[in-house]
């Protein structure tokens, strides 16, 4: 599907205005047309009649017929007067009409088509996002959109203008004296082969210029993202250098731009000019050869007009090009197929799922992630997942939730396949606490209550009792309607983590899944925190990822990853038993020290 084709998928709601204002614009350009004709009606029938040689009426020959004033009489000067000023008007309200109706619809194009790339936004998996950096996307978002909308609500237009113009023109002229024709159909053919060379060069540049905009976009994004990063290493002269280095690349080709358009610019003012020059000679010999003015002046706007609108067409298509590169960008964006496909279907998640892996494998790249992932969670058991960095606790969660999906082996939901169910219905099963938590730069309130924006107050302040977060909240500024910042800037760890936590809460789905959700507390919080989970939902599944032993002893289950691989499993007290992987960390956790509840006078805050 090409470019244009796939522009017009957005387009297509909009023809019915669209041909509305193509009539505007017929209406309007009818106007200009027959305003040189009565322009000349003033020369050769009020300023220079000559009875003895009277000129050709033409196509507005009724206004000259006697019926509104004789020649040279103001009669006949006020007729015209009034009839130069209705075309004036008329041609002012339907440019006007036109203007507002294509403006409209190439507004609500570029509303709907950012509205799909936010859409495609969220509904694309982890790993095709990450192929796109974040300068990349926040263009395609942005600058994109603005820039495709253009060509389907501006550029079509124009040209449609423009060859209407063209081509009613040259019917007039050949009605006139078709002598002068000879002007533009010289010119005409060196004016394309000029536009066919512009046309090419200026493709490749924009498609440069777009690339420029996109670093900046990233560099920007990461110095926003990493501000604390970049003065902590007191490394802002490095990241002004990095960011001039994409700023002088955008400029230089800007430059590029500017010089290659004012090249061609150039080369088409020439030939405007010498068609322009070349007309005016032509007519100047027709009227020394016995031609009406009047009639002849006319005949050299046409041709003026006809220069001036191949010109706009140029412009046009040279604009176009830049719209085309956006419009390949958002089309690729746009028609990206998610590594997890959503499934259609009408099937729903209970209200006390069952989760069952088997034999289950991720890849991701060329790295296998996880290998031969077998367990089975009923409703309401509490699995605790321990394993080193990178051993694959992460993916195995992701996998649950299908934020990947499994490469081979199963999982099922309830017996049926995860596939089965619509994705919606799946992830509205989890309440998951990411081990990055992310808070919206929104009160602490609307964070808490993101999944649940209806929820009550009391539920707010219950699930941050629960998460052991009421306490620190209550003393911010202005409390639970504290803007947290953009990030949760202005927020330790702990505490960011404690607001995630209680989003999870409030949520209420049936499973909780807290991944390393508790590494920035201390461990007599972390332990306050989750004798309160298991107070306030006794009856959910939980899957409790986490590096600390003193976390996962009350768990069903303990899965102890190694490499992608279930190294031991069983309960606390039977892994400890076995005296392995998991019995040693258990030994090193509860023998080096570390702090408990009884270390701590008070609650953190």
């Amino acid at each position: 599907m090409g470019v244009f084709r796939f522009g017009m998928q957005y387009w297509k709601r909009y023809i019915p205005l669209s041909l509305l204002a193509k009539v505007f614009s017929l209406i309007a350009m009818a106007c200009d047309l027959a305003i040189p004709l009565v322009s000349a009606g003033f020369i050769d029938y009020i300023i220079g009649y000559d009875p003895a040689d009277p000129p050709s009426a033409g196509l507005l020959g009724f206004l000259y017929s006697g019926r509104f004033g004789a020649p040279q009489t103001w009669e006949l000067f006020v007729t015209l007067a009034l009839v130069f000023g209705g075309l004036l008007l008329c041609r002012i309200v339907f440019l006007y009409c036109k203007n507002v109706t294509f403006q409209w619809c190439g507004l609500r194009m570029e509303c709907t088509l950012r509205e799909k790339t936010y859409e495609k936004l969220l509904q694309l998996d982890g790993e095709t996002i990450a192929r796109y950096n974040m300068g990349e996307l926040l263009t395609t978002m942005n600058r994109d959109t603005i820039i495709f909308k253009e060509m389907y609500s501006r550029i079509f237009m124009n040209i449609f203008d423009s060859v209407i113009m063209i081509a009613s023109s040259i019917a007039l002229l050949t009605t006139l004296d078709t002598y002068l024709l000879i002007i533009p159909l010289a010119v005409t053919p060196l004016f394309v082969l000029s536009l066919v060379r512009y046309l090419k060069q200026a493709r490749k540049l924009f498609r440069a210029i777009r690339e420029g905009y996109s670093a900046i976009n990233l560099d920007v994004q990461e110095n926003v993202d990493a501000v604390r990063i970049v003065r902590s290493f007191a490394a802002e002269g490095e990241e002004i250098e990095k960011f001039d280095v994409c700023n002088d690349r955008v400029f230089e080709l800007n430059r590029k731009e500017v010089r290659l358009s004012a090249k061609y610019n150039s080369i088409f003012m020439a030939f405007q000019q010498i068609g322009y020059v070349g007309t005016v000679v032509v007519a100047v010999l027709l009227v020394l050869s016995g031609g009406a003015l009047g009639m002849l002046t006319a005949a050299t706007t046409y041709v003026t007009k006809i220069i001036a609108h191949i010109t706009q067409i140029s412009r046009s298509c040279f604009m176009m090009q830049n719209q085309l590169v956006s419009g390949a960008r958002l089309k690729k964006f746009l028609t990206e197929e998610s590594a997890v496909p959503d499934c259609p279907s009408s099937l729903a998640c209970s209200a006390a799922p069952h989760i069952r892996f088997e034999d289950v494998s991720l890849t991701l790249g060329d790295k296998q992630v996880l290998k031969h992932i077998s367990f089975d969670a009923p409703y309401g058991k509490k699995i605790g997942l321990m394993g080193g960095t990178g051993s694959g606790k992460s993916a195995l969660l992701k996998l649950a939730s299908r934020i990947f999906d499994a490469t081979a082996g199963q999982i099922t939901i309830d017996g049926k396949p995860i596939e089965s169910y619509p994705l919606e219905q799946v992830r509205a099963a989890y309440a998951y606490v990411f081990q990055d938590v992310f808070l919206f730069s929104n009160t602490v309130d609307a964070n808490i209550a993101f999944a649940r924006p209806d929820c009550t107050e009391e539920n707010v302040l219950h699930a941050a009792d629960v998460a052991q977060a009421s306490r620190f909240v209550q003393k911010l500024p202005e409390g639970y309607e504290t803007i947290v910042g953009e990030r949760g800037v202005g927020l330790s760890g702990g505490q960011k983590q404690r607001l995630s936590i209680a989003r999870a809460l409030v949520k209420g789905a049936p499973v909780l899944v807290l991944d390393d959700a508790s590494s920035a507390l201390d461990m007599a919080t972390e332990r306050r925190v989750l004798a309160a989970i298991r107070r306030e939902c006794p009856d959910r599944t939980l899957f409790m990822a986490t590096h600390r032993v003193s976390s996962v002893m009350d768990c069903d289950e303990i899965l102890f990853l190694r490499d992608g691989e279930i190294l031991e499993r069983g309960t606390a007290q039977e892994l400890i038993a076995q005296n392995g992987a998991f019995a040693a960390i258990w030994r090193l956790q509860t023998s080096d020290g570390q702090l408990d509840d009884s270390s701590y006078g008070a609650e953190e805050e």
